[in-house]
């Protein structure tokens, strides 16, 4: 996310690094690298304009802070100046005093409306609510079938009906939610390949109909600059509340984040990074602004490791790691809790300074499944006591896991590391070596 934004803003800052003081000309320097690299990033000309206008008054209207270099102090400025644009302070969904609080899901096709919705029942049901979903979709294909499906995955029902009458849909999943004491409604509604006046004037229908306390404005964040000019057409028919960036996982170069709450003046409310139902976060514009410049997010990445890992599980793996009898069986329920938490390339961009040591890279999760499937191929004595796997176990493993006896060998070997590595790591600030381990694990490049 933002790796190649992350990277011209930091080449954009050399003007002033080393620098004795701000002047005149580093300074101008500088914006104008800011200015190109976040026209680059397709953020709105508007926008970027407005954001390094307010950067340079900033810097040459104030001395360097005796304790910090030219260069920290004018990170800091364009810190703040993103944090504003992004919204300041984190925005909550408005609950209605009287449930159901109904929630309108909108956007044009492709966002990621329906997988949202189930993902957004999800974290409300982990929240203490009690959600229902509503299948208003009733014109793409297999619509309703895909909503009833990732319901059953996180065990919330789903109100459809067969006549493919979207507004009557929205309006009896409202009684129907009333009846089954449901406090939550979120209605996924139909979306077409371009903004039309059909479109408009249903989603409009549906919300005056169901008297919405929220509508979310999906926003597929690879579509850059096209996601915001879209977003401000729907803002003026339909007046909603929030936004939700989708795909910011993909390839995108994060123009739509930084530009769409400044176009539309309403709220980022959201943030999804992939496509596994616990890839949903709440949008916070200070920790999007640190991630942008290559801060990292401690926060969310504690936030997201306390969701998976009780204070009773941490302290049984602490236990093991000092001891020195992690093994195979541990490191497999590892892999499993670290899958939850979000894809491997979302979490490493959470760690400061790890995206720049992982330069062009990739980190794909596919990776891992040759691992699971050796360990997955060993007996339960052999994952808690790896040392009694020898040469005619590592062949047979090999045959059962469809790879190699050198590929098993390597993973024996570089675990063994690892596990040497675990036993020094008593701080969060050492989190980055856990995942160059794991990165050796899946057998990619090792980290430099």
């Amino acid at each position: 996310m933002f790796e190649d934004l992350s990277s011209k803003l930091e080449n954009a800052f050399k003007s002033v690094t080393g620098q004795a003081r701000l002047s005149d000309i580093n300074v101008a320097e500088t914006v104008r690298e800011i200015r190109r690299a976040l026209l680059d990033a397709d953020v709105n000309y508007d926008v970027a304009r407005s954001i390094t206008a307010a950067v340079k008054e900033k810097a040459l209207g104030q001395g360097v802070v005796a304790s910090v270099t030219p260069g920290q102090q004018f990170t800091k400025i364009v810190y703040d100046e993103l944090v504003r644009v992004l919204g300041e302070e984190r925005e909550e969904i408005t609950f209605s005093q009287t449930p159901p609080t109904v929630i309108l899901i909108a956007g044009l096709q492709g966002s990621g409306k329906t997988t949202f919705s189930a993902k957004l029942a999800k974290w409300l049901k982990d929240q203490g609510k009690n959600p229902m979903l509503a299948a208003a979709d009733v014109y793409r294909p297999a619509a309703v079938d895909q909503l009833k499906t990732l319901g059953g995955q996180i065990d919330v029902p789903v109100y459809s009906i067969d006549e493919k009458d979207a507004l009557r849909t929205a309006r009896e999943s409202v009684a129907e939610a009333k009846k089954n004491a449901r406090d939550v409604l979120i209605i996924d509604t139909a979306g077409r390949m371009h903004v039309d006046e059909h479109m408009m004037n249903e989603v409009s229908e549906i919300k005056k109909a169901v008297n919405a306390t929220e509508v979310l404005f999906v926003v597929d964040s690879m579509t850059g600059q096209d996601a915001v000019n879209t977003a401000r057409e729907f803002d003026q028919q339909i007046d909603f509340n929030g936004v939700v960036l989708t795909k910011l996982d993909g390839d995108t170069r994060g123009g739509a984040a930084i530009s769409i709450r400044t176009v539309v003046n309403k709220p980022i409310k959201f943030m999804s990074t992939g496509e596994s139902m616990d890839t949903i976060s709440p949008f916070y514009p200070d920790r999007m602004a640190q991630r942008i410049l290559g801060m990292g997010d401690v926060v969310s990445l504690v936030e997201k490791a306390q969701e998976q890992y009780d204070e009773v599980q941490a302290r049984k793996l602490q236990s093991k790691i000092s001891s020195n009898t992690f093994n195979l069986e541990d490191f497999y329920g590892q892999m499993q809790q670290i899958k939850k938490m979000g894809s491997m390339k979302d979490l490493v961009g959470m760690i400061p300074g790890m995206s720049k040591q992982l330069g062009d890279s990739e980190i794909d999760d596919e990776a891992l499944k040759p691992v699971e499937a050796i360990i997955n191929s060993m007996t339960i004595d052999e994952r808690r006591k790896p040392q009694l796997i020898n040469g005619s176990r590592r062949k047979r493993i090999a045959n059962g896991s469809g790879t190699t006896v050198k590929e098993v060998n390597d993973l024996l070997k570089q675990f063994n590391q690892m596990k040497k590595m675990m036993k020094t790591m008593t701080k969060m600030s050492k989190m980055g070596r856990a995942m160059e381990g794991l990165k050796n694990l899946t057998g990619q490049q090792k980290l430099q």
